[in-house]
């Protein structure tokens, strides 16, 4: 049973002028086996509380608490966070010249679990989880992210998390940029890796299209820092008939 806890989080950010709060008291509890999916429209904070989860030293918490499992997150280094048990996929995934994806996949897999995988079975774990990904064998040889495709960077996230196999998945705008073919292997991806039972999905999205094919449990509207309004994959519909407007007006 894994749990990520989000309780009253506030974070804040420096710009050129001042301080600027971005959260403004977040709460929200993803269990195993949930999805839950965060909508909203452009600046409400949805890529803050995803960066601010992974640990981005961008982003100060001024109040709040998040806990994985019991275990305070905001105590953890980065890669504290990452072994125990939480995934960011990033909506701009960075380039990492010189590095192959096999190199890359192999340290981090280590990283994790705390011991090499066994190189004959992690290759063919490796070409399977690209191959689920409609990504070729020879993409392993590529550098991280160079040259990629925007479809590539994506399902290249994807592969990650089917093979880091976290306790939970933070997947920040993962639909962005992808054509309709692309958009069904990524969300073929999520849906093997929730299929598990086990695992938590946190799911942030501008748009509905990707909820067509990932079925969220539970759907949150973003608006000015805080969870204007929560519900069942219902709310989903909603969003896509109406619009954010109604929220964005009650918030101001």
């Amino acid at each position: 049973m894994s749990t990520l806890e989000i309780k009253d989080l506030h974070v804040t950010v420096e710009t050129e002028d001042s301080t600027k709060e971005i959260l403004k008291g977040v709460t929200l509890t993803i269990k195993d086996g949930e999805t839950h999916a965060i909508m909203g429209p452009n600046g409400s904070g949805k890529s803050t509380l995803a960066y601010t989860i992974a640990g981005h030293p961008k982003y100060t918490v001024t109040q709040g608490t998040i806990l994985l499992d019991g275990e305070d997150v905001l105590e953890m280094s980065v890669d504290e966070r990452a072994r125990a048990g939480l995934f960011l996929a990033m909506q701009y995934p960075v380039e990492i010249p010189g590095v192959s994806v096999s190199n890359f996949l192999r340290t981090a897999k280590t990283a994790i679990d705390g011991e090499a995988p066994k190189l004959r079975t992690w290759v063919k774990d490796v070409n399977a989880a690209l191959a689920a990904n409609n990504l070729d064998a020879s993409f392993a040889q590529r550098s991280v992210n160079e040259g990629f495709s925007g479809g590539e960077k994506k399902r290249h996230e994807i592969a990650q998390l089917e093979l880091l196999a976290p306790k939970v998945a933070v997947l920040d705008e993962t639909d962005s940029g992808l054509d309709i073919d692309a958009l069904k292997v990524v969300s073929d991806g999520v849906n093997r890796f929730a299929a598990n039972g086990d695992k938590g999905v946190l799911l942030i999205t501008h748009y509905t299209r990707i909820l067509r094919y990932i079925k969220p449990d539970f759907v949150h509207v973003f608006v000015n820092g805080r969870i204007a309004e929560q519900g069942g994959p219902e709310l989903a519909d909603e969003l896509e008939a109406t619009g954010y407007d109604k929220y964005v007006k009650a918030a101001v």
